[in-house]
């Protein structure tokens, strides 16, 4: 074999490795990189960037002007773990946007246009620890099995939204689940929230800024504690009757009453046929 043929597969080498620096070291635009981390904070991004090494592990958009987020491009980083879109535009749009993302522990979408979470939005994310979708003005529903498949969540923060209900189960069934930020809402406290509010109360799950957990409607109710509203609709809810209960109640009485006459007319009836009948045997009998 010839002296040269030797340094081959060291060259090899040499060459892949300097391949995989070069894609490593390759950042996007006006972003800064460092190892496994894209950092794009603050500047005035309209799109998602391009060019993100594919072994980035921690990305941040932080402070932009996006407004959506591609599933495609997002599906290329297998290995992402941590996702920071605070204070962007992303509206509402994003069903089926993290189904590559599977690895997805952290998600920050704080400050956006978000308006409604379905169970379409986060199913995908299995892994997810965190989950910040606080001040989304325009954010007023949650769908009730929403949070379904994210059972390793422990961080969930819906804090100055427009919310004004959320279903007990939408976070009673999450067994991880130790913070639950809920202030400055627009609560409204009737009798259907009597169960979420118990469930506060009973539950071992940490609320920050309690004292900011008010309800918004009914005005008699406005600005009051969750622990003090409670009471108050344990009476109001369990005592009070509406109109149409009253109605139920009048309509079941008088079906007891018709019932109760019916059953007497009929054991008159019967009384008196049976007297008829014994009067007429003792005839029968003085005949013969």
């Amino acid at each position: 074999m010839s002296p040269l043929a030797a340094p081959q597969p060291l060259s090899l080498v040499f060459l892949l490795g300097l391949g995989m620096a070069s894609e490593r070291t390759s950042c996007p635009s006006r972003c800064s990189c460092q190892y496994l981390e894209v950092n794009c904070t603050g500047q005035q991004l309209q799109e998602f960037p391009e060019a993100i090494p594919l072994d980035t592990r921690q990305l941040i958009l932080a402070a932009n002007n996006v407004s959506y987020l591609p599933a495609v491009e997002l599906s290329f980083l297998a290995d992402l773990v941590y996702l920071d879109c605070r204070k962007n535009l992303l509206g509402d749009d994003l069903d089926f946007t993290f189904i590559g993302v599977a690895k997805l522990v952290y998600l920050d979408l704080s400050f956006n246009n978000l308006t409604q979470v379905t169970f379409s939005t986060f199913s995908h994310l299995l892994s997810l620890v965190v989950l910040k979708i606080s001040d989304n003005p325009n954010l007023v529903a949650i769908e009730k099995d929403a949070f379904t498949n994210n059972t390793w969540l422990r961080h969930l923060d819906v804090s100055r939204t427009g919310l004004t209900f959320l279903d007990t189960s939408t976070v009673q069934d999450l067994p991880n689940l130790r913070f639950l930020g809920l202030s400055n809402n627009l609560w409204h406290c009737n009798c259907s929230f009597l169960d979420f509010i118990t469930w506060m109360t009973e539950s071992d799950v940490h609320f920050p800024d309690a004292d900011n957990i008010t309800c918004y409607t009914p005005g008699s109710l406005r600005a009051l504690k969750m622990p003090a509203v409670e009471a108050q609709l344990h009476f109001s809810c369990l005592t009070q009757l509406h109109k149409q209960d009253y109605i139920f109640l009048c309509l079941v009485g008088l079906c007891i009453f018709f019932a109760g006459t019916m059953a007497a007319w009929l054991a008159g009836i019967c009384a008196v046929l049976y007297k008829v009948h014994t009067s007429k045997g003792g005839e029968e009998e003085e005949e013969d």
